[in-house]
């Protein structure tokens, strides 16, 4: 341990690093990129996994949406191009059948799919908006950030199909004063008053949602349009340990043999998985993980060779010094700890000023992609995954080290001294 501390071993070492400054500078480049890569392609993979979790962080990551089509098949009597439709009957048929389903909320919405939005007045101002008629459910699979005070759709409003409503924060800018309490206020839905009992905050990621559409109960939907039994679509989430694959198979066979569809008809129900989406990202984010972590290593390895062969190089050209060392007491012990002393540093070097770099790089990018829209945040390499590849250059360091330090004891000092 001494002979580390020892200025006269480091006096030497930069000796030898200073007679071969460009073919160490060249080396160190070599394992310096190759941490560099590491860190960079590490970085980018974990950026590209916060991002997508942020941009899903309201939705369950294992749901999925289906609702009803055509039929492309004949069957049981029906013709081809059979106009289908989604009952709320279909949501305990579904939940009996498929064990696998956490959640299951029926939805139906207004001014979303092509048709005219709801008008909506409160006082001389007015506007077009989207309508969704909920249950307090659906939070449970796409959580609603609602402001102080107010409140989403409960099961009470479902019983008394309560005329209340929860309305978005643009409509709120919209339709009232600023600094007026919205909550408990009226507003005319359709020419029907319905009261404030919530605003909620618009937070991307929920489908073809905005930040200034208005929920009410499932129920009051049904009455004020009428829509009797009809579901415009399912919002279905899966248990965490679901295929949720499977789980989108599944509900189309049900649906198939509830509604007497052919089970080879494959456009009689659509569906979005976005189960199936997110787990496609976060496998693309664990592969280029592993990329990151194969090519590193390899060009950390190509680079700690590159070492070892400029130890080697020095040592052939520094036979007669060490021939002199020997000569006056030097013991191959302490030759060898100076050669290998001398490659963990090298390595250490390179790879401490590759993670700066890495790190300088990954911020860079994170301030560039901070304020966008693409799904990208925070792109860093966790510190144990770092001090792993430290730990692994040093170890290379090490055992790459061992090849020119035999080679230096192998030397026999009166060959050494003979040596032109």
């Amino acid at each position: 341990m001494r002979f580390i501390f020892d200025l006269n071993t480091w006096q030497e070492i930069f000796g030898s690093i200073k007679k071969n400054k460009t073919r160490t500078i060249i080396t160190v480049i070599g394992v310096l990129w190759g941490i560099f890569v590491y860190i960079a392609m590490a970085g980018a993979a974990r950026g590209l996994d916060n991002g997508f979790e942020r941009a899903f962080e309201t939705v369950a990551m294992n749901s999925m949406f289906t609702w009803a089509q055509s039929t492309s098949m004949p069957y049981a009597g029906y013709k081809t191009g059979r106009r289908l439709q989604l009952k709320i009957q279909d949501v305990t048929v579904l939940e009996n059948r498929i064990p696998e389903i956490q959640y299951i909320a029926p939805r139906n919405a207004k001014g979303v799919f092509g048709d005219a939005p709801a008008k909506v007045v409160r006082g001389l101002k007015s506007g077009d908006y989207a309508i969704y008629g909920d249950f307090p459910i659906y939070t449970k699979i796409a959580t609603k950030k609602i402001y102080d005070g107010g409140r989403f759709i409960n099961d009470e409003d479902i019983a008394q199909n309560r005329k209340v409503c929860v309305i978005g924060e643009r409509t709120e800018k919209e339709l009232f004063e600023e600094g007026e309490n919205p909550i408990g206020a009226y507003i005319r839905l359709d020419n029907i008053y319905f009261q404030v009992v919530g605003v909620h905050k618009y937070t991307p990621g929920g489908g073809f949602e905005s930040d200034s559409d208005v929920f009410i109960p499932f129920s009051t939907f049904k009455k004020l349009y009428n829509t009797a039994d009809n579901v415009g679509w399912l919002t279905i989430a899966a248990y965490d340990d679901a295929d949720v694959v499977q789980v989108e198979k599944d509900v189309k066979s049900t649906l198939k043999n509830i509604h007497k569809v052919n089970p080879k008809d494959e456009r009689a129900f659509g569906a979005f998985n976005l189960g199936e989406v997110f787990n496609k990202i976060m496998g693309f984010a664990k592969g280029m993980t592993f990329l990151s972590l194969v090519v590193g290593i390899a060009t950390i390895l190509a680079g700690v060779i590159g070492i070892g062969n400029i130890l080697l190089i020095a040592v052939k050209e520094r036979t007669k010094e060490l021939g002199v060392r020997r000569a006056l007491g030097a013991t191959p012990k302490e030759v060898k700890s100076q050669i290998i002393l001398e490659s963990v540093f090298l390595t250490t070097i390179a790879g401490v000023l590759g993670i700066i770099l890495g790190a300088f790089v990954l911020n860079i990018v994170n301030i560039l992609t901070k304020d966008g829209d693409f799904p990208y945040a925070n792109p860093t390499v966790p510190i144990p995954y770092v001090l792993g590849a430290m730990g692994l250059m040093i170890v290379l360091g090490t055992l790459i080290g061992l090849i020119p330090a035999q080679r230096a004891v192998s030397i026999k000092p009166i060959d050494a001294l003979r040596e032109e």
